[in-house]
């Protein structure tokens, strides 16, 4: 599946064995959230880097002492409706100050991506059809805003103030 990062279209570097599956050696890969629990050691020994699958029903809050170790978390987005990886991005950048990669998987839509992105997201698994409808133009179609977002732009109120 394609991945949008940085305004572009590439492949993803990181691979992403399920439970049962060994980990590559070297290579970025994911884990889900329950092998994280029970090989978290292990897991934070390994040479390649590592990542978490987190479950959007599971409070980042639960992970305070082990965020800094991940390069990537990827947010569930099972449903257009269901915005709980909206609230989990936000605590992780605000609340627990997450640098790494958060990705958005799932039921990604481009009419959400830019508020996916004010909320810290900055990669989307997206389908196919993503490269033909420009799905990266997305993220500039606005330019004010009326609310603080964790992606460093400036919301109106602040722009207001400055001058």
């Amino acid at each position: 599946m394609p991945l949008l990062k940085d305004g572009r279209v590439g492949d993803d570097p990181w691979r992403h064995p399920d439970d049962a599956e060994s980990l590559p050696d070297d290579a970025p890969a994911t884990v889900s959230l329950a092998r994280w629990r029970t090989e978290r050691d292990a897991l934070a020994r390994r040479a390649g880097r590592i990542g978490l699958r987190l479950p959007n029903d599971v409070s980042p809050l639960e992970l305070a002492e082990d965020v800094g170790r991940f390069g990537l978390i990827t947010l569930a987005f099972p449903r257009f409706t269901d915005g709980r990886a909206y609230s989990q991005a936000r605590l992780l950048r605000a609340r627990l100050g997450f640098r790494g990669e958060l990705r958005a998987t799932g039921n990604v839509l481009r009419d959400q991506l830019l508020f996916m992105r004010r909320c810290g997201i900055d990669a989307f698994e997206v389908g196919e059809r993503a490269l033909a409808e420009n799905w990266p133009a997305a993220l500039g179609e606005f330019d004010v805003f009326y609310q603080p977002g964790e992606d460093g732009r400036p919301w109106i109120a602040r722009q207001r103030a400055a001058g």
